[in-house]
């Protein structure tokens, strides 16, 4: 037995090393040695003997070498490598054909029948009521990734692992029932610990990409110079603005006030005959301040907008809506969705501010265009009243 054993051992090993490619980095030798190892230790605790106990170990040496000609139904490929292995070495048949049946019973989701199937199925999963167990996962997992056949997280993976523990996996023999099962407990404890943390980890990574996110759409709102830039500029042109309907207010209430004053003097006195040199000066006072009166009333006068938009205006960004005369029909519901658009896209904020800065700039234009053309007439206004007045008291020989 032991001469037999040499040799495949020998074999096996060889075969592993020159044929087994490098991606195979937990079905390979050291996988192997990790069985035969848990097969003679349970080979020793059930106390098997002779050749039941041979045929164990030369399946337990053979059924993953399959994995030499590709993933795809290794056990059958691992019983024509050990089939040729014993025409060379041992004509056996009835051997042949046990080891065969041992190595069909590693087959994932086999449920196995005889004694010696349940003593080679524990050896081959005994890494599960194992110190390592974790490591040695690790190894299947990045083996499978490697391969292209399966990938996960280390959450999903971790949860694999306590699907297989939980509802796949159970150990057959007495043996190791007796001194595995709780080094097994043990580490599907330690994976439920290690899911956890995991997924604590998870949410706190969740939160930092949210964070992350945010700052990032903070980034591409306007810097704060920039903002500084558009808060002085604004507050500067709403001053001049305050300014323009100061002064027309002042020309307003002066041009009032000197129209109610001829009102109530010159034009009574208008009726007496001795007075007629009069009317031509006080008809030009008049026309003149009434002239800056209506100048200084436009200069003043809003405009009259629709007050409302359509989405389409928000997605093709044809709005303004830092200005309340292009929203003050809208509900509030409809404001609050296209004002969350617009801070949504850098390039429409900066727009719409933009805007709001050119078009307040015009309103300021026309404002003091029409002021200064106010404060024209008034002037003239005044000295060819005084003109008038002078020319008529003249003329009139008083």
């Amino acid at each position: 037995m032991e001469n037999l054993l040499i040799v495949v051992e020998k074999h096996v090993s060889s075969l592993l090393r020159t044929e087994l490619p490098h991606t195979f980095i937990y079905h390979n030798l050291s996988h192997i040695l990790r069985v035969v190892k848990s097969t003679k230790e349970l080979i020793e605790g059930e106390h098997i003997s002779g050749v039941d106990a041979e045929n164990l170990l030369i399946a337990a040496w053979f059924h993953d070498v399959g994995y030499t000609k590709g993933c795809e139904n290794h056990e059958e490929s691992s019983i024509a490598i050990m089939k040729a292995f014993f025409k060379e070495n041992v004509r056996d048949e009835d051997r042949i054909v046990s080891v065969s049946n041992l190595i069909l019973s590693t087959k994932m989701g086999y449920e196995p029948q005889t004694h010696l199937e349940k003593i080679l199925n524990d050896a081959d999963n005994s890494h599960f009521g194992k110190k390592g167990y974790i490591e040695i996962c690790d190894l299947l997992r990045e083996e499978w990734e490697q391969l292209g056949q399966k990938k996960f997280t280390d959450t999903e993976w971790t949860q694999e692992n306590i699907t297989f523990f939980t509802q796949h996996h159970r150990f057959y023999t007495d043996y190791a029932l007796e001194n595995w099962q709780q080094t097994k407990d043990k580490n599907l404890a330690s994976l439920f610990k290690i899911l956890k943390k995991q997924k604590q980890e998870e949410k706190k990574s969740k939160k930092k990409d949210e964070e992350l996110a945010l700052k990032k759409s903070k980034a591409k709102l306007p810097e704060r110079g920039i903002e500084t830039m558009f808060r002085v500029t604004l507050k500067n042109h709403i001053t001049l603005s305050n300014i323009a309907d100061t002064k027309a207010n002042i020309l307003l209430s002066v041009n009032a006030i000197i129209v109610s004053l001829v009102l109530s003097n010159l034009v009574s006195k208008l009726d007496n005959p001795s007075n007629s040199y009069l009317i031509l000066p006080t008809v030009i006072f008049v026309l003149f301040t009434v002239a800056s009166i209506v100048l200084s009333v436009l200069a003043t006068r809003p405009n009259v907008t629709s007050g409302k938009f359509t989405k389409d205006d928000v997605a093709n960004k044809k709005v303004n809506l830092l200005f309340f005369g292009n929203f003050h029909k809208m509900s509030l519901d409809d404001f609050e969705w296209a004002m969350g658009e617009m801070m949504k896209d850098r390039d429409y904020l900066y727009s719409s501010m933009k805007k709001d800065l050119y078009f307040l700039g015009k309103v300021l234009d026309k404002k003091y265009k029409i002021l200064r053309t106010t404060y024209f007439v008034f002037i003239v206004g005044i000295i060819i009243s005084v003109f008038a007045y002078g020319a008529a008291f003249y003329f009139s020989g008083i």
